[in-house]
């Protein structure tokens, strides 16, 4: 394993658990916007969002943005 792959699957839950809190609160502000909303709906629309977000990189990525970040 190299060191890259070594200090991330080091910080692995560390970066799944910041996810999942940026899932939770943006579903916590979602239940105060619109209490009477379908959570799971609502849950389903931000995770879309959130898979967005991770095809840009993505594409980002390939580009080249992060070769010398």
């Amino acid at each position: 394993m190299d060191p890259v792959q070594k200090d991330l699957e080091n910080r692995k839950s560390e970066i799944k658990n910041a996810m999942e809190m940026m899932f939770k609160a943006n579903m916590t502000i979602t239940d105060w916007d619109v209490p009477e909303g379908d959570d799971k709906e609502a849950a389903k629309i931000l995770i879309s969002i959130m898979q967005e977000a991770l095809d840009e990189i993505k594409v980002d990525i390939e580009a080249g943005k992060y070769d010398y970040f």
